[in-house]
This record gives structure tokens, C-alpha cells and sequence, in this order.
């Protein structure tokens, strides 16, 4: 496989994943009913438009396009981050203080005793920058 067809393969893969999330979000808070708290909407505010920009750079097959995504998501992952750490950590709770109508502690999912929707997040938004590396170091390769 040449290296083009790589960086499309990533490209398709970096995009997959961020409609999977925008998908995941929206089935959490449309169908099964629950109110995301005000961390989960800044989440949300990085992760969407991510599903435009690598759309269109995909399509249009220009790397240049993606750069926003690559902040987008990695400011995702310290958001993510923070979030988790209120959830698991109840000094973080403590320390941060209400977050909202929603407290940012709830946890309407625990798969494991770790496997939260801001756990989901972060690894999205942790695939996501990871791959765009990668593609960013394919490209200055060439």
C-alpha cells in the first residue's frame, strides 16, 4: 500500500471514530434519556465539528484541511481527562464544586468500575489526535 492510500486509510479511520462518538453522544443523551452535565457539552462542543473537518478533508483528500482537528482533540483529551478524574476521584469533585444542573461526578455508566462516558470520550478524542500524528509524520515523509 502506498503511502497515499495509507494516509487516506488513517484519514477514513480518524473520521469513523469521530462520528462513532458524535453517534455514541447523541444515542446517550436522545435515546436512552440521559442529560449530559456541562463538561459532557464542552466534550461535545470539540468532538462534532471533528466529523466535518476530516469529512472534508477526506473527500477533498487534503491534509491541510484537518489541522483544527488535531487542537480539537487534543484539548478533547485534557477535557476528557479532567472529567474522568471528577468522576473517580472524589477530592477532584470536592475541589471543583457543583458543575451544574447535571453534577459532573455522575456516572450514568460504570462497565468494569472504569469504563465511563467520559472514559469513552477520552479515548475517542485520544484515537483521533494519535492518528492525526501519524498522518502528520506520512506527510512530512514524503
Amino acid at each position: 500500500m502506498d503511502q497515499s492510500k495509507k494516509g487516506e486509510t488513517l484519514l477514513f479511520i480518524i473520521w469513523a471514530q469521530s462520528l462513532i462518538a458524535l453517534l455514541g453522544s447523541l444515542f446517550f443523551s436522545e435515546i436512552i434519556g440521559y442529560v449530559p452535565c456541562e463538561l459532557c457539552w464542552y466534550q461535545r462542543i470539540l468532538m462534532y465539528p471533528l466529523v466535518i473537518i476530516y469529512g472534508v478533508a477526506m473527500v477533498k483528500k487534503d491534509m491541510s484541511i484537518a489541522f483544527p482537528g488535531i487542537i480539537l482533540s487534543g484539548i478533547g483529551m485534557f477535557v476528557s481527562f479532567y472529567h474522568y478524574l471528577i468522576q473517580k476521584l472524589p477530592a477532584f469533585h470536592e475541589a471543583t464544586g457543583s458543575c451544574g444542573i447535571i453534577p459532573c461526578n455522575t456516572q450514568y455508566i460504570n462497565y468494569f468500575g472504569f469504563i465511563t462516558i467520559p472514559f469513552l470520550a477520552g479515548v475517542a478524542f485520544i484515537v483521533i489526535f494519535v492518528l492525526h500524528i501519524i498522518l502528520l509524520k506520512q506527510h512530512r515523509g514524503k
